[in-house]
Protein backbone atom coordinates (compact mmCIF):
# COMPACT_ATOMS: atom_id res chain seq x y z
CA UNK A 1 0.00 0.00 0.00
CA UNK A 2 1.09 3.49 -1.14
CA UNK A 3 1.73 5.94 2.10
CA UNK A 4 0.30 9.47 1.91
CA UNK A 5 0.51 12.42 3.63
CA UNK A 6 -2.24 14.80 3.79
CA UNK A 7 -0.88 18.06 4.47
CA UNK A 8 0.62 21.63 2.89
CA UNK A 9 2.91 21.74 5.18
CA UNK A 10 6.44 21.28 3.03
CA UNK A 11 8.58 20.60 6.48
CA UNK A 12 6.11 18.02 7.30
CA UNK A 13 6.45 16.32 4.08
CA UNK A 14 10.38 16.94 3.87
CA UNK A 15 10.27 15.24 7.13
CA UNK A 16 8.54 12.13 6.35
CA UNK A 17 10.16 11.70 3.09
CA UNK A 18 13.23 11.16 4.76
CA UNK A 19 12.02 8.20 6.04
CA UNK A 20 12.25 6.67 2.66
CA UNK A 21 8.45 5.90 3.11
CA UNK A 22 6.42 8.23 1.84
CA UNK A 23 4.90 7.91 -1.95
CA UNK A 24 2.91 11.04 -1.92
CA UNK A 25 1.34 14.39 -0.73
CA UNK A 26 -2.40 14.99 -0.85
CA UNK A 27 -3.37 18.63 -0.51
CA UNK A 28 -6.26 21.21 -1.43
CA UNK A 29 -6.41 25.07 -1.18
CA UNK A 30 -7.92 24.96 2.69
CA UNK A 31 -4.95 23.06 3.73
CA UNK A 32 -2.27 25.68 2.04
CA UNK A 33 -4.44 28.43 3.15
CA UNK A 34 -4.36 27.53 7.22
CA UNK A 35 -0.21 27.14 6.37
CA UNK A 36 -0.42 30.93 4.78
CA UNK A 37 1.44 29.88 1.99
CA UNK A 38 1.08 30.70 -2.08
CA UNK A 39 -0.92 27.04 -3.86
CA UNK A 40 1.62 26.94 -6.58
CA UNK A 41 4.44 27.37 -4.59
CA UNK A 42 3.90 25.19 -2.18
CA UNK A 43 2.89 22.29 -4.68
CA UNK A 44 6.11 22.82 -6.77
CA UNK A 45 8.29 22.52 -3.75
CA UNK A 46 6.15 19.21 -2.67
CA UNK A 47 6.95 17.82 -6.04
CA UNK A 48 10.31 18.34 -5.57
CA UNK A 49 9.92 15.71 -2.93
CA UNK A 50 7.91 12.87 -3.77
CA UNK A 51 6.56 11.78 -6.87
CA UNK A 52 2.50 12.36 -6.48
CA UNK A 53 1.25 15.62 -5.53
CA UNK A 54 -2.86 15.72 -5.90
CA UNK A 55 -3.49 19.58 -6.12
CA UNK A 56 -7.42 20.51 -5.72
CA UNK A 57 -9.45 22.70 -8.57
CA UNK A 58 -10.93 25.62 -6.79
CA UNK A 59 -13.97 25.97 -10.38
CA UNK A 60 -16.93 24.39 -10.07
CA UNK A 61 -17.87 24.18 -13.60
CA UNK A 62 -16.90 21.79 -16.05
CA UNK A 63 -14.81 24.54 -18.60
CA UNK A 64 -13.61 25.81 -15.67
CA UNK A 65 -12.10 22.67 -13.76
CA UNK A 66 -10.86 21.57 -17.57
CA UNK A 67 -8.59 24.70 -17.82
CA UNK A 68 -7.39 24.60 -14.53
CA UNK A 69 -6.58 20.58 -14.79
CA UNK A 70 -4.09 21.70 -18.08
CA UNK A 71 -3.01 24.90 -15.77
CA UNK A 72 -1.83 22.61 -12.56
CA UNK A 73 -0.55 19.65 -14.78
CA UNK A 74 1.87 21.85 -16.43
CA UNK A 75 3.08 22.87 -13.25
CA UNK A 76 5.19 19.60 -12.77
CA UNK A 77 4.91 15.99 -14.10
CA UNK A 78 4.28 15.04 -10.51
CA UNK A 79 0.92 16.64 -10.52
CA UNK A 80 -2.15 15.43 -10.15
CA UNK A 81 -5.24 17.58 -10.25
CA UNK A 82 -7.88 16.44 -7.34
CA UNK A 83 -11.30 16.70 -9.04
CA UNK A 84 -14.55 16.43 -7.09
CA UNK A 85 -17.10 13.87 -8.01
CA UNK A 86 -19.92 15.87 -9.62
CA UNK A 87 -21.88 15.00 -12.42
CA UNK A 88 -19.09 18.40 -13.66
CA UNK A 89 -16.06 16.33 -12.57
CA UNK A 90 -17.01 13.59 -14.02
CA UNK A 91 -16.50 15.37 -17.56
CA UNK A 92 -13.55 16.42 -16.21
CA UNK A 93 -12.01 13.42 -15.41
CA UNK A 94 -13.26 12.21 -18.91
CA UNK A 95 -11.50 15.22 -20.53
CA UNK A 96 -7.69 14.59 -18.96
CA UNK A 97 -7.95 11.21 -19.74
CA UNK A 98 -7.77 11.88 -22.94
CA UNK A 99 -5.40 14.72 -22.40
CA UNK A 100 -3.22 12.35 -21.04
CA UNK A 101 -3.77 14.11 -17.41
CA UNK A 102 -3.61 11.89 -13.91
CA UNK A 103 -6.47 12.96 -11.99
CA UNK A 104 -7.46 12.29 -8.38
CA UNK A 105 -11.38 12.22 -8.04
CA UNK A 106 -11.86 13.31 -4.46
CA UNK A 107 -14.98 13.29 -1.60
CA UNK A 108 -15.95 10.18 -2.76
CA UNK A 109 -18.96 8.73 -0.28
CA UNK A 110 -20.56 5.56 -2.19
CA UNK A 111 -19.93 2.48 -3.88
CA UNK A 112 -21.84 4.26 -7.13
CA UNK A 113 -19.60 7.47 -7.04
CA UNK A 114 -16.62 5.30 -7.03
CA UNK A 115 -17.47 3.25 -10.26
CA UNK A 116 -18.46 6.37 -11.87
CA UNK A 117 -15.39 7.91 -10.72
CA UNK A 118 -13.18 4.53 -12.93
CA UNK A 119 -15.68 4.75 -15.45
CA UNK A 120 -14.99 7.75 -16.30
CA UNK A 121 -11.16 7.63 -16.09
CA UNK A 122 -9.98 8.74 -12.83
CA UNK A 123 -6.58 7.64 -12.23
CA UNK A 124 -7.28 8.03 -8.12
CA UNK A 125 -10.36 8.08 -6.07
CA UNK A 126 -10.91 9.06 -2.88
CA UNK A 127 -13.31 7.77 -0.49
CA UNK A 128 -13.67 9.98 2.82
CA UNK A 129 -14.01 7.46 5.55
CA UNK A 130 -13.58 9.84 8.50
CA UNK A 131 -16.45 11.61 7.10
CA UNK A 132 -18.74 8.79 6.68
CA UNK A 133 -17.73 7.60 10.77
CA UNK A 134 -18.82 11.04 11.44
CA UNK A 135 -22.26 10.29 9.58
CA UNK A 136 -22.43 7.50 11.98
CA UNK A 137 -21.85 4.98 9.56
CA UNK A 138 -19.17 2.98 8.72
CA UNK A 139 -16.14 4.83 6.23
CA UNK A 140 -14.43 1.07 6.33
CA UNK A 141 -17.12 -0.49 5.39
CA UNK A 142 -17.63 1.90 1.90
CA UNK A 143 -13.76 1.06 1.55
CA UNK A 144 -14.49 -3.08 1.80
CA UNK A 145 -17.35 -2.86 -0.90
CA UNK A 146 -15.18 -0.70 -3.52
CA UNK A 147 -12.01 -3.19 -2.77
CA UNK A 148 -14.69 -6.27 -3.34
CA UNK A 149 -16.35 -4.40 -6.43
CA UNK A 150 -12.83 -3.84 -7.97
CA UNK A 151 -11.72 -7.64 -7.49
CA UNK A 152 -14.32 -8.19 -10.27
CA UNK A 153 -13.09 -5.57 -12.95
CA UNK A 154 -10.19 -4.41 -14.45
CA UNK A 155 -10.37 -1.06 -13.28
CA UNK A 156 -6.83 1.06 -13.37
CA UNK A 157 -7.93 3.50 -11.22
CA UNK A 158 -6.23 3.24 -7.48
CA UNK A 159 -8.30 3.16 -4.43
CA UNK A 160 -7.04 6.31 -2.29
CA UNK A 161 -8.64 5.90 2.02
CA UNK A 162 -8.59 9.74 2.67
CA UNK A 163 -10.26 11.42 5.88
CA UNK A 164 -8.17 9.32 8.04
CA UNK A 165 -8.61 9.96 11.84
CA UNK A 166 -6.14 7.46 12.93
CA UNK A 167 -3.90 4.49 12.80
CA UNK A 168 -6.62 2.14 12.94
CA UNK A 169 -7.97 3.61 9.52
CA UNK A 170 -4.46 3.04 8.23
CA UNK A 171 -4.00 -0.75 8.84
CA UNK A 172 -7.64 -1.60 8.49
CA UNK A 173 -7.23 0.01 4.80
CA UNK A 174 -3.86 -2.16 4.40
CA UNK A 175 -6.04 -5.16 5.44
CA UNK A 176 -8.68 -4.54 2.44
CA UNK A 177 -5.90 -4.34 0.01
CA UNK A 178 -6.65 -0.43 -0.68
CA UNK A 179 -3.97 0.61 -3.20
CA UNK A 180 -3.20 4.24 -1.08
CA UNK A 181 -3.52 5.37 2.12
CA UNK A 182 -3.56 9.51 2.91
CA UNK A 183 -2.45 10.28 6.66
CA UNK A 184 -2.68 13.26 8.72
CA UNK A 185 1.06 14.27 9.75
CA UNK A 186 0.00 13.57 13.69
CA UNK A 187 -1.16 10.16 12.63
CA UNK A 188 1.99 9.35 10.44
CA UNK A 189 4.35 10.11 13.42
CA UNK A 190 2.14 7.37 15.58
CA UNK A 191 2.55 4.84 12.65
CA UNK A 192 6.69 3.73 13.94
CA UNK A 193 5.67 3.99 17.64
CA UNK A 194 4.85 0.78 19.80
CA UNK A 195 4.52 0.42 23.58
CA UNK A 196 6.97 -2.96 23.66
CA UNK A 197 9.63 -1.25 20.90
CA UNK A 198 10.19 1.49 23.50
CA UNK A 199 10.42 -1.10 26.42
CA UNK A 200 13.11 -3.28 24.30
CA UNK A 201 15.04 -0.45 23.64
CA UNK A 202 15.41 0.71 26.30
CA UNK A 203 16.44 -2.29 28.38
CA UNK A 204 19.25 -3.06 25.31
CA UNK A 205 20.40 0.64 26.37
CA UNK A 206 20.65 0.01 30.29
CA UNK A 207 22.21 -3.67 29.35
CA UNK A 208 25.06 -2.00 26.82
CA UNK A 209 25.39 0.47 29.97
CA UNK A 210 25.96 -1.92 32.02
CA UNK A 211 28.63 -3.48 29.64
CA UNK A 212 30.52 -0.32 29.26
CA UNK A 213 30.74 -0.45 32.85
CA UNK A 214 32.68 -3.87 32.91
Amino acid sequence: MKLFLDTANVDHVAEVAAWGVLDGVTTNPTLVAKEGKDFKETVLKMCALVPCVSAQVTATDAEGMKKQAVEYAGWHKHVVVKVPMTTEGLKVLAFCRQKGIRTNCTLVFSLAQAVLAAKAGASILSPFVGRIDDAGESGMALIAEIMQAWSHYKFATEVLVASTRHTEHVTEAAKLGAHICTIPYEVFLKLPKHQLTDTGLDRFQKDWEKVQKN
